[in-house]
């Protein structure tokens, strides 16, 4: 996913990378894989991309004599640039890959912070990276579409490919197969590591993120038109596209759904969320953020402060849904109601949110370093972890909750150990 729409943007949009993918039993790990129709390749949406790095201001933003304190327990230094992307594996969740400005990607231990290998051959800025979901393969994307695939165990490349403008990237969870949506508007599904091919043709604008669905049969796509589809994987078929007052005003920054695949939430540049019933495509609700205070009113000329949906996602175990806004508000939402429950506070914006997977606890990641724990039920802050001297771009959680592993504009990724007796 393009973390940024164009050089110095600090959006984040379409950073949320691959939220948490629930593994589901049947179907079989290949069904969806052999289904898959041998494709020609051709070149569309191929032609020489504008490989124009993302340049952040390292430091700018942050306030000044930010504490030198450190919670980390392990931090990895090899990249010379800020760090845009983070994974685990998640068979046994010891392996993490990094992906940065240096147009460097890395597979290393979180126990020591020592490397296994570099993912390298990329000329721009990495910004996807992940493993599939048996940790077999690990697969690299950078910014002007060029993608890579690696296997884990014999460190050595297996497949590599070239399509437009790279926004977003996702592995099946239940398959080897790799979706990846471009800035041509298309989404591309390949079958690794025969690399058969299909396309799915969106509108003629970004495809600015997307997520396959718990069911591994479906995938939903957000558009910068403010158009969201979901997409059948293995007809190719458009199921249901939501447009004009279904669909966003603005362009799309995230998706995610609930456990099951039968909730979908979307988030937008106008700040909206909507929950949509994957099964009919109509959207069930519509959760509108009003500012915490009111802005003061800006000079003519000034730019008016901006804000957005910059990350969401739903708890496991009860009826809620967290959205992370731009301005720095967190809202947890009560799915069964329809109402904000809590609206917890922070003095910077935010980047990522993740719920951890068996309990009402979400983390947040921000523009001030910080990661946050906090209480879903209660609202309140459970603990906080810091070591970064910039922003955080990414995080990851280990399937326990003991570990986060984070990444940011100070050129390292930390981890930290979060597990808490009493939790």
């Amino acid at each position: 996913m393009d973390p940024a729409e164009g050089p110095g943007a600090l959006g984040f949009h379409g950073d949320e990378e691959i939220i948490e993918v629930v593994e589901l039993g049947p179907p079989g790990p290949d069904d969806l894989a052999d289904e898959m129709e041998d494709v020609d390749f051709d070149d569309e949406g191929a032609e020489e991309p504008d490989a124009e790095a993302w340049e952040t201001e390292d430091d700018e933003g942050l306030e000044d004599g930010i504490e030198a304190q450190d919670d980390s327990e392990v931090t990895f230094s090899l990249h010379s640039a800020s760090i845009f992307c983070v994974s685990l594996d998640p068979k046994t969740n010891t392996l993490a890959v990094t992906g940065g400005e240096d147009d460097k990607a890395f597979v290393w231990r979180v126990n020591d912070g020592e490397l296994l290998f570099e993912c390298s051959g990329h000329k721009d800025s990495v910004t996807c990276a992940g493993f599939s979901h048996d940790s077999v393969f690990v697969a690299t994307g950078d910014m002007s579409g060029l993608i890579k695939v690696w296997r884990v165990d014999t460190k050595e490349e297996v497949w590599s490919f070239e399509v437009g403008d790279l926004e977003w990237m996702e592995w099946h969870p239940q398959a080897h197969v790799l979706l990846a949506g471009t800035a041509d508007g298309n989404s591309w599904m390949w079958k690794i590591p025969s690399g058969d091919c299909k396309t799915f043709q969106g509108p003629a604008c970004p495809a600015t993120c997307g997520r396959i669905l718990p069911d591994g049969k479906r995938a939903v796509v957000g558009y910068e038109d403010g158009t969201m589809r979901i997409w059948d994987l293995k007809q190719g078929t458009s199921l249901h596209v939501l447009k004009g007052q279904d669909g966003h005003q603005d362009p799309l920054t995230c998706v995610a759904s609930n456990q099951d695949g039968s909730l979908i939430m979307t988030g937008s540049v106008d700040c909206h969320a909507k929950l949509v019933n994957s099964a009919t495509g109509k959207v069930v609700c519509v959760f509108k953020m009003e500012s915490v205070a009111p802005k003061t009113p800006t000079s003519e000329g000034e730019e008016p402060e901006s804000n957005s949906v910059e990350s969401l996602g739903f708890c496991n175990v009860m009826p809620l849904a967290a959205v992370g806004y731009l301005d720095g508000t967190l809202a947890i939402y009560d799915l069964s109601t329809q109402s904000l429950r809590h609206k917890c506070q922070h003095e910077s914006g935010i980047v990522q949110l993740l719920w951890e997977e068996s309990s009402a606890v979400v983390y947040t990641c921000s523009l001030d370093g910080v990661v946050r724990l906090w209480d879903a039920r209660s609202g309140k802050m459970i603990s906080e972890y810091r070591g970064h001297s910039a922003e955080i771009l990414d995080f990851a959680i280990n399937k326990d909750a003991s570990i986060v592993v984070t990444t940011s504009g100070d050129h390292q990724a930390k981890v930290f150990c979060v597990q808490r007796p009493d939790r």
